[in-house]
């Protein structure tokens, strides 16, 4: 093999007929390096990365890239931890390019963000990149300042139930599930069946409240009027210039202006911009990426794995 990936390697011998060897060529995970990309001074200003499918879990799959092997929500965690203790991290920079995600992992970055903030009580920036749709834009209110480049996508506030309906296929093939259950809604969302009115209902009702969770912290975070928030939160995308009209973001500009501004915002005239990486992981500028390139076959497998088994799961994700 031209490359070896990593992989576990179990090597089973016979010693007195009941001997098990277990050798692992996975190479272990190490802990998080600085490296600075930019910049010199005493001061520090971290570039933290929110790139693609925001989930909980790692892809089961990859028809791409290699998929990353610490999830997201531990990295970003395991990241903010390790700059709240080094008090030469002046100033929080968020860089987004995500359509959302799960609407648990949408919300606990929102979450973690806002708490380090809180804690370290420096200036948090988001920089939306290409795409910081439905949960990404979530994510994005935890800052005090959002800032989107002139190319951006944004908005696509709502929640999306995916499921799917796989009744007419089961009936060309002459299979026919049956589910034993509890009580009526037992199965609600079953992919073998088609979903009843009052489990209709019921889905309804719960993507309302999610909805109506992700209005509250717009209006809370942006200050904006909730009649307002609600007439422009239909679930469409807005443009950088749009989003500046409508509120939803601060200014425009590039990642080096997001750079200034964190500056002036901490009052420091200097700074050293850093990344957390594991070895071996690329690092040169600001541009540099924490995840892999995405891909469309590593977005589909991040899709996938999103969506999970066979039920449905609510998502702030933008998916045209």
């Amino acid at each position: 093999m031209r490359r070896l990936r990593p992989l576990a390697l179990a090597l089973v011998v016979a010693l007195s007929g009941c001997s098990l060897i277990t050798l692992d060529f996975q190479p272990k995970i190490r802990p998080l390096q600085e490296k600075t990309v930019e910049g010199h001074g005493a001061s520090k200003i971290l570039i933290l990365d929110l790139s693609g499918m925001l989930s909980e879990d790692l892809p089961s799959f990859s028809l791409g890239a290699p998929p990353p092997r610490v999830p997201l929500l531990a990295r970003v965690r395991e990241e903010l931890l390790k700059a709240e203790k080094d008090d030469k991290i002046r100033a929080l920079v968020v860089r987004i390019n995500s359509p959302g995600g799960t609407i648990t992992a949408s919300d606990v970055l929102y979450h973690e963000l806002l708490a380090f903030k809180e804690r370290r009580k420096i200036p948090v920036v988001a920089m939306i990149m290409d795409v910081g749709a439905s949960g990404g834009y979530y994510a994005a209110l935890a800052a005090d300042t959002i800032v989107a480049s002139p190319t951006t996508v944004t908005g696509s506030i709502g929640v999306v139930m995916i499921t799917v309906d796989a009744q007419g296929l089961m009936q060309k093939i002459g299979v026919a599930p049956l589910a034993i259950k509890s009580g009526p809604m037992k199965d609600a969302g079953s992919p073998f069946r088609a979903l009843t009115g009052p489990e209709l209902a019921v889905f309804q009702g719960i993507i309302d409240d999610m909805y109506g969770r992700f209005v509250h912290l717009i209006v809370q975070s942006r200050r904006l009027p909730e009649d307002r928030v609600r007439a422009l939160a239909d679930g469409r995308v807005y443009t950088a210039d749009q989003a500046l009209r409508l509120g939803l973001v601060d200014r425009i500009g590039y990642l080096e202006d997001v750079v200034t501004l964190a500056k002036e915002k901490a009052g420091i005239a200097e700074a050293r911009i850093v990344m957390y990486h594991r070895p071996k992981e690329y690092r040169a500028n600001i541009y540099s990426a924490t995840p892999a390139p995405a891909t469309a076959e590593s977005a589909l497998a991040q899709f996938a794995a999103a969506l999970g088994g066979g039920g449905p799961r609510f998502l702030y994700l933008w998916w045209p």
